[in-house]
């Protein structure tokens, strides 16, 4: 079952503390990269719903970003969803340290965010909500790591 984009948003063998995909394949979900392109701020507004678990709602998160964006700060609102995503699936730092990923590249690190997500079985676009009503309809045990678990 393949989604828009040619990849299966449901990845079953995932290796646990490791991206599913590369910083710089971005071609993976073309849609996905167009829309980042042009768009980021509402890319970054869904990934910070997420990451905060529906305590931030997407268009809260949208103009949160915006805003920082036009201080030329929208990285530090964007490298902070992304710690907390990477602390949610047991991630690398990876390449290197989350500010500099997203101070040199921003987009590039928004749509890996957006792919890790979907490709764990979360749905950025239908937000925090939807995403865990699917859950409980399907029974599928949401795929974030609890804070506090240790392996």
């Amino acid at each position: 079952m393949h989604k828009q984009g040619g990849y299966s948003p449901y990845i079953t063998h995932q290796s646990e503390g490791l991206w599913t995909s590369g910083l710089c394949e971005c071609h993976r979900d073309p849609y996905n990269c167009c829309f980042t392109i042009f768009c980021p701020c509402i890319v970054a507004g869904r990934i910070a719903e997420i990451a905060d678990r529906g305590t931030t709602a997407c268009f809260a998160a949208t103009c949160v970003y915006l805003v920082l964006e036009t201080m030329l700060c929208g990285v530090l609102y964007s490298c902070m969803n992304r710690s907390k995503m990477r602390s949610h699936f047991s991630l690398p730092e990876a390449p290197c340290a989350d500010f500099w990923v997203h101070c040199f590249c921003n987009r590039c690190a928004l749509c890996q965010e957006h792919r890790e997500l979907k490709n764990r079985g979360i749905d950025p676009s239908e937000g925090w909500e939807t995403n865990v009503e699917r859950w409980n309809r399907e029974q599928i045990t949401p795929p974030m790591v609890i804070p506090g678990m240790t392996r």
